[in-house]
């Protein structure tokens, strides 16, 4: 119930930026007034998450601080309560669940053109490389993808086995000389059984896609962030799929 007020979790986000404050500066950068504030760390205090010194400073407690740790979660969670009536995590390990407050740093996108403008995005301004996972290979972002890695980007993707390909694909590779990148290590390539949460990124930008209650990927929405926390949430995901990830084989895509 202390959680659920928008002052109070204010209040508590406050305490982190600066471990101690007066009742004073609170309500002004709070912009409340004084008797509603006093009356929300009381019941702050009263929980246990904060205390107060002998000089009317509040302060977060233990309680507090690992409390606050988890309040990017709940805010993720909360901000997004419709996009997650129809929406899952999929089979992504817990300890990624647990993490997800770190996507609250993202902005979140809607509509299939919109996603694809990002994610080219992406591609145009990655300077080290580009880490992918698909559950499908989209045929229009093929040429500005290809032309990134022959400016010595490197490019890792895991594809789903059972992903969609372009008709005519395997002619288009070799034609864009996307077979001789592979021979100068500039692309590497896996493969998993099933893949339902979809991530693209640079060494400075991340999105990614999560599935709908099906268990289907779905990249009509997307979250995306520039922040060190979301992108760090992301990087370590691929990084974890692709430890376990099996060889590609390419007789098990069809066009």
């Amino acid at each position: 119930m202390e959680l659920a007020s928008f002052q109070r979790l204010r209040i508590l986000i406050k305490l982190v930026e600066r471990s101690r404050k007066r009742l004073e500066p609170l309500a002004k950068e709070l912009d409340a007034t004084k008797q509603e504030v006093h009356r929300n760390l009381i019941r702050l205090e009263h929980s246990g998450l904060i205390s107060k010194d002998k000089e009317g400073r509040y302060a977060l407690t233990t309680f507090g601080r690992v409390t606050c740790l988890q309040l990017p979660t709940t805010l993720f969670l909360s901000q997004h309560l419709d996009y997650f009536e129809d929406h899952d995590f999929g089979n992504i390990p817990h300890k990624y669940i647990m993490r997800c407050g770190q996507l609250a740093f993202g902005t979140r996108i809607k509509g299939i053109t919109k996603t694809l403008e990002k994610w080219k995005d992406i591609y145009k301004n990655a300077d080290e490389y580009i880490y992918e996972i698909l559950s499908e290979i989209p045929g229009d972002l093929f040429d500005p993808l290809i032309k990134k890695v022959k400016t010595g980007v490197k490019f890792q993707y895991i594809v789903s086995e059972h992903a969609s390909v372009p008709q005519g694909r395997k002619a288009e590779l070799k034609k864009s000389g996307f077979y001789k990148l592979i021979e100068n290590g500039l692309i590497e390539r896996k493969m998993r059984k099933f893949v339902t949460v979809i991530i693209v990124l640079n060494e400075k930008e991340a999105c990614v896609c999560f599935p709908n209650l099906n268990g289907e990927a779905d990249l009509t929405e997307m979250f995306y962030g520039n922040d060190y926390q979301f992108h760090e949430w992301c990087i370590d995901y691929f990084r974890d799929r692709w430890s376990d990830a099996d060889l590609f084989i390419e007789s098990k895509l069809k066009e």
